[in-house]
């Protein structure tokens, strides 16, 4: 990069209102830009059906009028997404953008991928609802699927609406079978949203002054910012430590996701659940894996985020690509650990409901018959090569991490300070959207670009996001 990134973050931030839009649906692209032509998105042969209903704007001012105001949109000018199919969405004119953040790493097999609505629509003809206070095969048979892709003795199955409700599920699991009260957590890390997971949540952007509740948040084990870099050996004795002296010195469990999602995925440093995870059972503790967004094969070399690490948990929380874009999301542990459980009545409405229960089914059988873990793995590579072969030319790339199809790219002004880059980052998000890509964003500054598209993302795909960010940054 010719000019320095300083300069470049000064004039960033002047230049972001000015030259982003151009009274268009069009990039504007500076006189200063590179000469090359943007990327072309790659061929699909689908045609999204004409859009006949509300205008974006009228359902903006719906949005303002009828619905909480804590709800945030993406861009500047909010996309109407109106159709989805497989990795692509279509907006109200009927334009494709690759989706490479799967509505929030939810959409795992495609968008309206046809098995799954195929399931979902036969079983809602026949029977949209019932409970588990009567019998129905739907659940039966998604249980015993689920429970064959875990390891060890994780054999029985609790099904919720989403993660949130999984790890408050798994938080009082946790605290009844070891019968402490002080929960640990990372630092970085989102477990979820309502009053008792934000406890477990140590992001402040997604915090409310609200107690806490016996939770304690360690040192984060981030290779790139942490603090003992990838000094597994060294996060594990300052989380026995934080035992030793913040806790009555046994604890109820550990919570950890194995590559944090919202905090930017973060890849924990190598080992060390392994070493954690002995702390803890010694201190009387179970141990969760959140595994709401890196599970059902997304990082390509396992099935589970935990096995990366060599581990197995306790307890194990997912949602999300668990259903494809159904409310749907599950607990599954040992038997020992699931009895504690029926001390009291413990029920759920909609856990098990049939429709969702036969759409997470096909979702499984989706990712099997596709091959959809070796794919993540295949593609996933490809992509990491080429954003790492990108990140030598542009200073602004201050880190390229992830596994398969969980990948995030740090931006910052000083590789030396790795000074987050909030201003560039977000004339890049726009560029890149107005150039069709559509990415996630994280980590507690906003300044990491999270991609996890759907899983039948391909290496084509792969290259029109990397060049779509080449083109993006070089005009900058």
């Amino acid at each position: 990069m010719r000019r320095s990134l300083c300069e470049k973050g000064l004039r960033a931030k002047e230049r972001l209102q000015s030259f982003l839009y151009n009274g268009s649906r069009s990039f504007a692209v500076p006189a200063s830009s590179s000469p090359e032509s943007p990327p072309i998105i790659p061929p699909f042969d689908y045609e999204p059906r004409p859009y006949n209903g509300m205008s974006a704007d009228e359902i903006f001012q719906k949005r303002k009028s009828f619905l909480g105001p804590s709800l945030f949109h993406y861009y500047q000018k909010p996309l109407n997404i109106v159709e989805g199919k497989m990795q692509y969405l279509f907006d109200d004119s009927g334009r494709r953008y690759l989706d490479a953040f799967a509505g929030i790493v939810t959409v795992s097999c495609g968008h309206c991928h046809p098995d799954i609505v195929n399931a979902i629509v036969e079983q809602t003809k026949l029977l949209q609802h019932t409970t588990t206070i009567y019998l129905h095969h739907a659940i039966v048979e998604f249980a015993e699927a689920l429970a064959s892709k875990m390891p060890g003795n994780l054999k029985v199955v609790y099904f919720v609406n989403s993660g949130t409700e999984a790890n408050e599920l798994a938080m009082m699991m946790a605290r009844l079978y070891s019968g402490n009260l002080s929960m640990i957590a990372l630092r970085n890390a989102y477990h979820g949203g309502s009053a008792g997971t934000i406890g477990l949540t140590a992001l402040n952007t997604w915090k409310y002054p609200l107690p806490q509740g016996e939770i304690h948040h360690v040192v984060n084990p981030d290779p790139y910012r942490g603090v003992f870099g990838s000094d597994a050996a060294l996060y594990a004795k300052e989380l026995q430590d934080h035992i030793d002296y913040g806790t009555p010195g046994k604890i109820a469990g550990f919570i950890a996701e194995t590559i944090q999602g919202v905090g930017g995925a973060v890849e924990l440093a190598p080992g060390y659940l392994k070493l954690v995870y002995d702390i803890v059972r010694k201190a009387g503790g179970v141990c969760i894996a959140d595994e709401v967004q890196s599970g059902f094969g997304r990082t390509g070399s396992h099935y589970w985020g935990f096995e990366t690490q060599g581990v197995i948990p306790d307890i194990v929380t997912m949602a999300k690509g668990i259903g494809n874009g159904l409310p749907l999301g599950a607990v599954v542990t040992t038997p020992e650990i699931a009895q504690v459980m029926a001390q009291k009545i413990q029920f759920n409405t909609f856990g098990g409901n049939p429709v969702c229960s036969a759409g997470g089914l096909a979702v499984l059988k989706v990712l099997d018959k596709e091959k959809r873990q070796i794919h993540c793995a295949d593609v996933g590579s490809h992509l990491i090569e080429r954003l790492r072969s990108l990140q030598k030319n542009h200073e602004i790339i201050g880190d390229v991490r992830g596994q398969g199809l969980m990948v995030g790219i740090e931006l910052v002004t000083d590789r030396e300070k790795k000074t987050p880059a909030k201003v560039e980052t977000g004339v890049l998000f726009e560029k890149l959207k107005d150039l069709g890509v559509l990415v996630g964003k994280g980590g507690l500054h906003g300044n990491v670009f999270r991609i996890k598209p759907p899983m039948c993302f391909t290496k084509a795909d792969a290259d029109f996001l990397v060049d779509a960010l080449d083109y993006a940054i070089s005009g900058m």
